[in-house]
């Protein structure tokens, strides 16, 4: 069988022997059932990832009953990478939690480099500060999972901006920057292909108000259409993101060899 991958957020080396995190090892051994010798790939998020192999063993818990407790043993390091040749950022209007999980999840998947999750003046979902903190960390660690399940060894960054101007200053400068409108004229395949750095912001279901199309304008961001048809605020940055890597070879290329499976811990 593949090795499954898993996140260890502590930086890695080869020859090493680390405690997995609880649950890291809840998952590896309860949910996927290796055991003691079975071969797993670890990454830390700094690129490139490690060949290593399960040690189990037994400690006490509460009360002193006996527990589950995963060890590995790092072997050897690999720089395969597995990075989009774009570093798109994607600026994602607010929306209700599954369709924002939804986004996050896939835009990793995709290759999107950054995800910035901001409120608008259409938005119909608002964030206080402790509900807009536990939602980073799902969206977060809904990340870091994506990676695991899709390859990536390293975790794109995923912001919350309170409002579409704080996002734009997030996404800073940008070779090419695009902003999702509907009736636009312009596509994305009348653009130069090839830059460094993009980025594509999505308005809310209710689209972006006036003011808020002139201060993306302002910053430099240029209307673009994906056709006749007027996608929902979660599958417009999705499929914008997607055929933007796509014109650039982000699809054709060959892919790097490996023997890990895709599998996503539980989150």
């Amino acid at each position: 069988m593949p090795a499954p991958r898993f996140f260890v957020e502590e930086p890695l080396k080869a020859p090493a022997r680390i405690a997995l995190p609880a649950a890291t090892a809840h998952h590896a051994c309860r949910v996927l059932r290796l055991r003691t010798g079975d071969a797993i790939v670890l990454f830390d998020g700094h690129g490139g990832e490690y060949r290593a192999r399960i040690e189990t063993a037994k400690e006490a818990g509460k009360g002193g009953a006996l527990a589950d407790a995963a060890f590995a043993e790092v072997l050897e390091f690999d720089p395969v990478e597995r990075e989009a040749l774009v570093q798109l950022t994607l600026i994602q209007a607010l929306a209700a939690s599954d369709k924002l999980d939804w986004v996050v999840q896939k835009a990793v998947e995709i290759g999107v480099a950054r995800v910035i999750l901001t409120a608008t003046v259409r938005s119909t979902v608002e964030l206080d500060e402790a509900r807009g903190a536990r939602r980073l960390r799902r969206w977060r660690e809904l990340a870091i999972a994506a990676c695991c399940q899709c390859g990536r060894n390293r975790v794109p960054i995923i912001d919350v901006a309170a409002s579409l101007a704080d996002a734009l200053a997030l996404a800073g400068e940008a070779d090419l920057r695009w902003l999702m409108e509907p009736g636009a004229t312009q596509s994305f395949a009348q653009a130069p292909c090839a830059p460094h750095r993009a980025a594509l912001a999505v308005g809310p279901e209710g689209g972006f108000e006036p003011s808020e199309l002139q201060l993306a304008r302002q910053a430099g961001y240029v209307g673009v259409s994906l056709g006749p048809r007027i996608l929902r605020t979660e599958t417009a940055g999705l499929a914008g993101a997607a055929v933007w890597l796509a014109l650039n070879g982000e699809f054709g290329r060959e892919s790097p060899s490996s023997e890990t499976a895709l599998v996503s811990p539980a989150v």
